[in-house]
């Protein structure tokens, strides 16, 4: 489901009203929990939180005018999702985070490489988001993302 904005505030205003609330807890969620240095903004069409060029002017590997991504979260069609970088490029993060999960959780995880689905919006674990987005600093993902992704 493409939602269209400009904005953080436009993108929740554009989500269904069952969504709303929800979307607005992810937000605020996530901007408590993450360590200094991310910069909240609209990338990709999503609410997402990204390193700056101002720390990272290098940018994104692929399409250097756009900052470093790191975490995202979407309205999907038929889900929320939570998109962590940091998940997909460290396998200690991606083992503690499923470790973690079914104490949070019932139902089995519904994950990609780097998004992790929410069908239930009702199960969402916001204390779970809230922990995940302590565990990598700007200068910890731009290391492992140097090291991962970027082409020497």
């Amino acid at each position: 489901m493409k939602i269209k904005a400009n904005s953080i505030p436009e993108y929740l205003e554009n989500i269904p009203k069952e969504r709303k609330t929800v979307m607005e807890e992810l937000v605020s969620t996530i901007n408590k929990n993450l360590p200094k240095g991310f910069k909240e903004q609209l990338n990709y069409g999503m609410p997402s939180w990204v390193v700056p060029h101002s720390l990272y002017p290098d940018g994104y590997h692929c399409t250097p005018e756009l900052p470093l991504s790191f975490m995202s979260i979407a309205s999907q069609k038929n889900f929320i999702a939570v998109y962590h970088m940091g998940i997909y490029s460290n396998p200690e993060l991606m083992q503690w985070f499923l470790s973690e999960y079914p104490k949070y959780c019932k139902r089995k995880i519904d994950m990609g490489k780097s998004c992790i689905r929410f069908k239930k919006i009702e199960e969402i674990p916001f204390e779970l988001i809230a922990e995940l987005s302590t565990k990598m600093s700007p200068k910890d993902w731009i290391k492992l993302y140097e090291s991962k992704f970027k082409k020497k």
